[in-house]
């Protein structure tokens, strides 16, 4: 791929909480009227409050004003499980920008950023969230809880992710995934965030652990990141360039236009053999365009917590 300029040492973004809500409320303000119950965390109205029953939920606020105990009454109050996957291997850290912002971010930005707003709204929905991040070795893990402290916990390791220069060398997607599998017990949503780009093990292999994914009845989403209009179209002006594969650290010299069509001829075939198996799989594959907004990954997310509830 396209040598670019090295990401600097700063953090991702300066501030991940504020960016991630910011995501998610330009999200909801572009939704008239939700069908989605519980999507905000406000309650659908007030009961009196019964003595013996929890005391966390009373309106002290009211009773300041009617010197009567009420409570309040949330629309949906649930407890979902969802676990993120990310990939945080050298080909996710592609392509490399020097200044990444909303509208200029590389894979591993996005998912990053995905994975926050993602957060937020389970926040929101009072849910629980864990996180697993793979590439050449199982970086971290941290199973489903639903405090503050443990979404401030999952923010931080974001962070610090983004503060990175690149990923690990390799993908062993295959051998982490049936880790995590074994890992996750309790029923979950499970999302991947990955570009389906590895080195260890043929597609076969790969879709098997995929499927691992699928036992103790969870379902499952992947998210297939990448920049459409390089890696897909093969989108480069037609000058002589050096493509350069950041795991195995193989390289060619060409111009884009002698190859452009069936480099996108094989593309096209590959991705439609990941569409099949997932279908087969029964795993929910999503496309995603990094260079578009974050509407595909939180429209996904409504449908499928609606069905998994």
């Amino acid at each position: 791929m396209e040598i670019r300029k090295e990401l600097n040492n700063a953090t991702l973004f300066p501030n991940l909480e504020i960016l991630a809500n910011q995501v998610v409320e330009g999200f909801i303000s572009g939704i008239h009227k939700s069908p989605f119950h519980g999507f905000s965390a406000e309650f659908a109205e007030h009961k009196i409050y019964n003595n013996g029953e929890s005391t966390k939920h009373i309106d002290w606020k009211l009773y300041a004003k009617t010197d009567k105990l009420y409570t309040k009454r949330y629309e949906e109050e649930t407890n979902l499980r969802c676990h993120m996957i990310l990939d945080n291997s050298a080909s996710m850290f592609y392509p490399q920008v020097k200044t990444q912002t909303l509208g200029n971010l590389n894979k591993i930005g996005f998912g990053i950023l995905a994975i926050a707003a993602l957060m937020n709204v389970l926040k929101k929905q009072r849910d629980a969230v864990g996180l697993s991040v793979f590439s050449d070795d199982y970086h971290y893990y941290t199973p489903e809880k639903g405090s503050e402290r443990h979404f401030q916990m999952l923010l931080a390791k974001l962070n610090e992710i983004g503060s990175e220069k690149s990923g690990g060398k390799e993908t062993r997607t295959y051998t982490y995934i049936h880790q995590i599998a074994e890992k996750i017990k309790r029923r979950s949503l499970i999302f991947l965030f990955t570009d389906m780009l590895q080195t260890e093990k043929e597609d076969e292999e790969l879709f098997e652990a995929l499927r691992h994914l699928k036992y103790n009845k969870h379902e499952v989403v992947l998210f297939h990141l990448m920049d459409k209009e390089l890696e897909y179209h093969f989108d480069f002006d037609n000058t002589p360039k050096r493509f350069l594969d950041v795991e195995t650290g193989e390289h060619l010299d060409l111009y884009a236009d002698t190859i452009k069509e069936a480099y996108e001829k094989g593309v096209q075939e590959y991705f439609t053999s990941i569409k099949l198996k997932c279908a087969q799989y029964r795993i929910k594959y999503v496309e995603v365009d990094i260079i578009r907004d974050f509407s595909t990954i939180l429209n996904t997310f409504l449908v499928e917590r609606s069905k998994f509830l």
